[in-house]
């Protein structure tokens, strides 16, 4: 029998999943409840922090904020346009684009779903406490920042010529 892999840190990834879950447990049946998928909720919500751009965003934004795959987009996309949720239409300065706009009905429901998952926030930072849960927050955007490619990151520093 094969010897186990000798791993001295633990599996991080399977952790920030498993953080994800923990917190979805909470989120989910305020989701199902108004007939939400996980997917359509982080659409909804991406919308919904960009909705005073009145140019609405293009579909490729969607997915990388929303972190959906642009086929599985589509069709998450189809049944929101079905639904009433978000409108479609093409980009006026690039005809091959698409453009997303959360519908009234849509910011409708991102309003009543953000008290719900407010009122979780605020309760996970009563029981970590408002440093902890800063830090949380600090320790995650550093890391992601980390681990980004070498060219996204520079990518997305300022030019030091500029």
């Amino acid at each position: 029998m094969p010897a186990a892999t000798p791993f001295i840190h633990r599996n991080l990834p399977r952790l920030l999943l498993q953080a994800r879950e923990a917190v979805m447990l909470h989120t989910r049946p305020s989701l199902r409840g108004q007939g939400l998928s996980d997917q359509q909720w982080r659409v909804l919500r991406v919308l919904g922090e960009h909705a005073a751009d009145p140019g609405g965003l293009e579909t490729g934004r969607v997915a990388r904020e929303a972190y959906l795959l642009g086929p599985s987009l589509t069709g998450v996309l189809t049944r929101m346009e079905r639904d009433g949720l978000i409108s479609r239409c093409r980009c006026p300065d690039d005809a091959r684009r698409t453009v997303v706009r959360a519908t009234a009905q849509g910011l409708a429901l991102v309003q009543t779903l953000s008290h719900t998952i407010e009122a979780h926030y605020a309760w996970v930072e009563s029981q970590l406490g408002k440093p902890k849960l800063s830090q949380l927050y600090a320790l995650l955007d550093e890391l992601i920042a980390l681990e980004q490619p070498a060219d996204l990151a520079s990518a997305a520093e300022p030019d030091a010529e500029e």
